[in-house]
């Protein structure tokens, strides 16, 4: 029998040149414009919009081009200019899976008038159990945070 996981994570910061309310805004309310749309959707038909709801409550989810929505989802923290908390409701093999457990902290650093430290922290993996490691693994990888935050970054 194998050892409970605890406290599996994922970090991941970047700095972009850029105000605090700049980064946050992009990141929140102008997620459509940057999010990575190639082998990022999980819905039953790819994604054409992606959204975060910009509120504490709100909906983090994608729509494909029929109208349907999966949801990803919700937004437990909304902090204008600090941070974002979203709920990760995906399986470890990245489909919906409502109360997966995990989530996504985002912080906004401000390091200068034009330059913010971002911070994300995937924390909350080790409820995939055995799967933790490689659910892991993938959102550590080229195609995973590191491939969407230089997205983000370079629409900052």
């Amino acid at each position: 029998m194998s050892e409970p996981t605890t406290g599996v994570a994922v970090r991941q910061t970047i700095v972009v040149q850029a105000s605090q309310e700049r980064a946050f805004t992009v990141f929140t309310e102008r997620f459509d414009s940057w999010w990575p749309r190639e082998g990022k959707s999980v819905g039953a038909a790819p994604a054409v919009a992606v959204a975060i709801e910009p509120r504490a409550g709100g909906r983090w989810y994608e729509r494909a081009a029929d109208g349907t929505e999966c949801s990803w989802g919700d937004v437990i923290a909304y902090e204008p200019s600090e941070r974002i908390v979203l709920r990760w409701d995906l399986s470890a093999a990245f489909e919906p899976q409502r109360d997966a457990g995990p989530v996504v902290e985002v912080r906004f650093v401000a390091e200068g008038p034009q330059t913010t430290r971002v911070e994300l922290e995937h924390r909350g993996l080790e409820h995939y159990g055995d799967a933790a490691g490689p659910a892991a693994d993938a959102v550590a990888g080229d195609r995973g945070w590191p491939q969407i935050l230089a997205a983000y970054a370079a629409a900052v």
